[in-house]
């Protein structure tokens, strides 16, 4: 039997022994792993690749002027629009 066979039975014997709100509380936590996952993925969206690609070519040719991390925080402590620690 292998290793993600033993876990699945393990998983299974655990869930139907939980009542309808741990079952929602698990379901929730699942979830969450999955969407984690998936906005770990980005890298393989060929259209947000291509964009950054696209943004980085522009900045590196000068066709576009890039913000330091200092000029982007003192806008945005301009602006009053932040709150917290910007550094």
């Amino acid at each position: 039997m292998s290793a993600t066979t033993i876990l699945d039975k393990q998983i299974n014997n655990y869930l139907v022994q939980l009542n309808t709100k741990q079952k929602k509380a698990v379901l929730t936590v699942v979830k969450t792993f999955v969407e984690e996952q998936k906005e770990s993925d980005w890298w393989k969206d060929a259209d947000f690749v291509g964009e950054l690609d696209r943004r980085s070519a522009e900045l590196g040719s000068g066709k576009v002027k890039g913000h330091s991390w200092d000029e982007v925080k003192q806008k945005a402590q301009a602006l009053n629009i932040c709150v917290g620690d910007l550094s």
